[in-house]
């Protein structure tokens, strides 16, 4: 049943789900899967695989689950074979929940206090809606020490009854459909005279259906923080009279005509409603309420992963030597300069901010580390005092040839104050450690970025109200992905950057750099197999994402995998070169019989695509098509901006409802969703725009009071 699943959720052949299936089980992680098995899969990207992964481990709980329950039910004595087939049947935890309910240990509920009392009988009595005389009468015979009355053992028979429609799986499955489809999600004001951002909120409805996720995220912030209340509504009426016509018997032998026996009906009808609005209605509500929560999560998450996987994958800027700059008031300005292969060469404390407002000072310190070092680039951190650092930068560098740009330094604090920093940096302060992030990620933004956690990077909307555990599992494998797609050179790679290389994780990433520290560089990719605690698995699992770079083995600079390195050897020797002339413009292998040469080799198609590709092109990194960084060289701020005004700008964040876009002030502006592009319905902004992609836009609305800006792309 898994299998089949899979293959209708993903759309897969059978052959290719029983083969990623196998080749999980064996251990292999999805970036070796992804890249290195691809005549296995039918070339299943990561993104695929990954949902595939979650989906394998969802379906097997629930598999377990399953056989948990059907035990439990069995050894109650209350399993056949319609129930055992519904149980297998069952695709979602929902859908099990409710078929396993009626057979649940139950908490004291007012039913199970009423069995108790030896009222059950007198339930089913009535359920079988076949008396001829008062109820309140049979109801006597059930009179005892805690049951006082007719009408005490009529109610708890009610309660029981109740308990009983509540515990319906095919009534709770009909009502959920029928809520989520015809329901509204209302929400209110706790007070009307307080304001906040959620004001839209303060008297709003809309179908649950057609809702977007990020209006279900700040409706649960707003409730969160007791702005307002929501609650789910629908016409309980119509579910009454749905749960009446299914549970009242008609008693009438005549086929047109229908009649309820009178003496039962009544009794019915109040539980009836009452385990609707008492029981199935509160539940069904939590439900929806969950189920549209767990929605809006997975769609934030997805655009946080896309945001992030956009925000790694952005060009280095190489080959620059760069000041990073933390601006501050009180406490100054904290300044790091790397050299273009991201070496720390200095650190200074400036205050060219308020309160003390040393300005002249500051330039010339800074002019100073300028013409010392020979400085390409200033990246300043956008937080606290950017504004005023920006104009005083723009000032320093005027009739020169250096350049500025803002840094989205969210995380950078995170990054300074980490056990990871303290390593790293044991003799500098968090400011200094601070700025060489600022730096460090405008040279290099993953091996920066992999240093802090996800969540922190600023990329995502309402991150910290959702599940940070998928957030962080789903976040975690964006960073996976990209670090192995660039890849990293065996000697230089952090810690942070080998820990996310596939199959090696914490330990065997600081065993790899102990390892490099008492023996000198690494010479080879075999030579991994000396470090400690890595075996041939792992070995086979990351060795074709680390390179080394040494003219005696040329393949280990590649992405080119171990294991293929003899047939590599091979194709070069049948074409008659050489691997002297890898990545050499006389290397031919455009016009090559693939299918001749893979049948010969005995290799498949896709891998010697990919070997032939590499062999072009050896260790090329896949960021280098992204758009470079915009650097500028005079500031502008939000009073400088006219409506209709044409600039260029960076994108820096992505939401469900447009994209947030540097444009040079210290305000990002806002393309909302319909001024992405003209006569088209845009159904996401990430169908039109990445993080990082450099656009042209127009200004439309500057609001000085709200510090709002508002873009169209529209031109």
């Amino acid at each position: 049943m898994i299998a089949k699943t899979l293959e209708k959720e993903l759309n897969l052949s059978n052959w290719q789900v029983k083969k990623v299936i196998n080749l999980i089980d064996d251990g292999n992680t999805i970036p070796f899967i992804a890249r290195y098995r691809k005549d296995v899969t039918g070339s299943l990207n990561d993104e695929t695989l990954r949902k595939f992964d979650e989906r394998l481990k969802y379906l097997r709980n629930l598999e377990e689950k399953k056989e948990k329950i059907l035990k439990r039910i069995d050894e109650l004595g209350k399993l056949d074979d319609d129930l055992k087939n519904k149980i297998l049947n069952a695709e979602t935890q929902v859908e099990l929940d409710d078929l396993y309910r009626p057979y649940k240990s139950k908490k004291q509920t007012r039913a199970t206090k009423a069995r108790e009392n030896g009222l059950e009988p007198l339930a089913l009595v009535i359920l079988k809606q076949e008396v001829k005389e008062s109820v309140k009468k049979i109801a006597k015979n059930y009179i005892n020490d805690n049951v006082k009355t007719p009408e005490d053992a009529i109610k708890g028979a009610q309660d029981i009854i109740a308990e009983e429609i509540s515990d319906n799986s095919d009534f709770r499955k009909k009502i959920r459909k029928n809520t989520f489809f015809t329901g509204q999600i209302e929400t209110k004001a706790k007070s009307n005279e307080s304001s906040s951002e959620y004001e839209i909120y303060y008297n709003y409805s809309e179908n649950i259906k057609k809702i977007p996720p990020h209006r279900i995220l700040a409706i649960n912030r707003a409730e969160n923080e007791g702005i307002i209340k929501g609650k789910i509504v629908c016409d309980g009426d119509e579910v009454i009279k749905y749960l009446n016509r299914h549970v009242l018997k008609n008693t009438s032998k005549i086929p047109e005509k229908i009649e309820y026996n009178p003496y039962t009906t009544p009794i019915i009808k109040e539980a009836t409603e009452d385990a609707y609005k008492r029981l199935i209605a509160p539940a069904i509500e939590r439900e929806i309420r969950n189920y549209l929560t767990e929605k809006a999560e997975e769609k934030s998450i997805e655009v946080f992963a896309k945001n992030l996987n956009q925000l790694l994958m952005e060009s280095p800027l190489v080959g620059k030597t760069i000041l990073g700059w933390d601006p501050a008031f009180r406490t100054g300005c904290k300044l790091a300069i790397i050299d273009e292969t991201g070496k720390v060469l200095d650190t200074a404390l400036i205050y060219p901010t308020e309160p003390q407002n040393k300005v002249k000072e500051s330039i010339k310190t800074v002019r100073d580390l300028i013409k010392k070092y020979d400085i390409n680039v200033i990246a300043i951190g956008n937080g606290t005092a950017s504004r005023e650092s920006e104009e005083i930068v723009a000032q320093i560098i005027k009739n020169t040839d250096v350049e500025y740009i803002i840094v989205n330094e969210a995380g950078a604090s995170v990054y300074s104050a980490s056990k990871l920093a303290d390593e790293e940096f044991p003799d500098f302060t968090e400011g200094e450690r601070s700025a060489v992030s600022i730096a460090r990620r405008l040279q290099d933004p993953l091996a920066e970025l992999v240093k802090i956690d996800p969540k922190s990077i600023g990329v995502g909307q309402y991150q910290h109200d959702m599940n940070q555990k998928q957030l962080s599992e789903s976040l975690t494998g964006v960073v996976e992905k990209v670090v192995n797609k660039v890849g990293v050179d065996l000697n230089t790679a952090s810690y942070s950057l080998l820990n996310y290389i596939s199959g090696i994780g914490n330990t065997t990433a600081k065993n790899i750099i102990n390892y490099r520290e008492e023996n000198g560089s690494f010479k080879s990719r075999q030579e991994l197999l000396n470090v400690k605690k890595l075996g041939k698995k792992t070995f086979e699992q990351c060795a074709g994402f680390v390179k080394i770079d040494n003219p005696e083995y040329p393949l280990d600079n590649t992405t080119i995998h171990p294991e293929s390195y003899d047939v590599t050897l091979k194709l070069l020797k049948r074409l008659n070169y050489s691997v002297d002339d890898i990545g050499k413009s006389n290397l031919k292998l455009d016009d090559i019989n693939l299918d001749e040469i893979s049948k010969e080799m005995d290799i498949g198609i896709e891998t010697l695509k990919d070997i032939i590709k590499e062999l072009k092109k050896p260790g090329r990194d896949p960021r280098s098509d992204m758009p470079k960084p915009i650097l500028r060289k005079n500031v502008l701020s939000i009073e400088d901006l006219e409506v209709g005004m044409i600039m260029q700008g960076t994108v820096r964040n992505i939401v469900d409802f447009g994209a947030f876009v540097d444009i040079g002030v210290h305000q990002d502006g806002l393309v909302h969703i319909s001024q992405l592009v003209a006569d088209k319905f845009v159904k996401h902004p990430l169908d039109i725009v990445s993080v990082g992609d450099i656009v042209d836009v127009k200004v439309l609305d500057v609001d000085l009071k709200r510090n709002r800006i508002n873009l169209t792309m529209i031109l």
